[in-house]
């Protein structure tokens, strides 16, 4: 037996199919689903830094302990949400859009790991049209579908290209969309660099009522003095480092049999960074379900 087909027997790929809205409106474990508000976060950061990882895994971690989970890819390459869909990429939001010129939500909506509700908005075909003006038809196509209404996430975690904070990029941060963003970084000068410029978006979009920053997640590159790069780059941007993610070869095997951490080594020390980290974004999930139960 080959590596690879041990690492399949180790994950086996779970069904992955498109949700519908009549279908989803139950809450799935005691407490999901109450009416509260929805918390949104959205994830930036230096391009290749590790986002989509860390947001998909956040994602597993969240909707274990009973949370109802959006995720929604921001990048034309709609990647994003491939490790809770057993490796297979998902019809973008424009992608249905141009095939069909309408669309329902369950054209591109998939239900994928734990009931992870799968979104990608998509892009435009290589070298025509604007990547973040799709970002944009994608957003008004869900707030035309009453998506967050009809699916009733509890939280909804958005996965945003790179550092790119103009434009379409930008509309994760503003009101009405997230609530908080998270910047995810290593210790290497490129992300610190990207962190301080995200940071000083959020800064001049104050006024405008745009999200708040809720810190830096620090997804390690094991360089030198690391963790004390991060820790003065957050004081000096005026906010604090949520969560230090290690590196682990244990994300690569995940990752070539199209999933998560959590989900393949749920047992793994690996998993349980991202479980704590869950309870950061959102603490009282847990203290909801025994309130629930009892």
């Amino acid at each position: 037996m080959n590596l690879e087909s041990s690492r399949r027997d180790v994950c086996d790929a779970p069904k992955v199919s498109s949700v519908s809205a009549r279908e989803v409106r139950a809450p799935r474990a005691p407490g999901a689903g109450a009416e509260k508000p929805i918390r949104k976060i959205a994830f930036y950061g230096k391009g290749g830094i590790g986002k989509s990882t860390t947001v998909s895994n956040l994602s597993a971690a969240l909707a274990q302990r009973g949370l109802r989970v959006m995720q929604i890819g921001c990048d034309p390459k709609s990647d994003s949400t491939k490790t809770l869909t057993a490796g297979r990429a998902v019809p973008s939001v424009l992608d249905v859009l141009r095939a069909k010129g309408g669309s329902r939500l369950e054209d591109f909506v998939f239900e994928g790991y734990h009931g992870v509700f799968c979104v990608e908005a998509g892009g435009p075909q290589p070298g025509i049209g604007c990547a973040g003006r799709a970002i944009i038809t994608a957003f008004n196509r869900l707030e035309e579908l009453h998506a967050y209404e009809e699916l009733k996430p509890d939280v909804v975690l958005f996965d945003v290209l790179g550092d790119v904070v103009c434009g379409g990029f930008a509309m994760p941060m503003r009101y009405g969309y997230a609530d908080e963003v998270a910047i995810v970084s290593s210790g290497e000068m490129m992300a610190l660099y990207a962190a301080h410029n995200i940071a000083q978006a959020l800064n001049n979009f104050s006024s405008r009522g745009y999200a708040k920053l809720a810190g830096i997640v620090q997804n390690s590159r094991n360089i030198v003095n690391e963790d004390a790069l991060v820790a003065q780059a957050a004081e000096e941007i005026k906010t604090r480092v949520v969560g230090i993610i290690p590196r682990s070869d244990l994300v690569q095997e995940a990752e070539n049999a199209g999933k998560t951490v959590v989900e393949c080594f749920p047992d793994s020390p690996q998993a349980a960074v991202y479980a704590e980290l869950s309870r950061f974004f959102h603490p009282d999930a847990d203290a909801t379900l025994r309130e629930a139960i009892l």
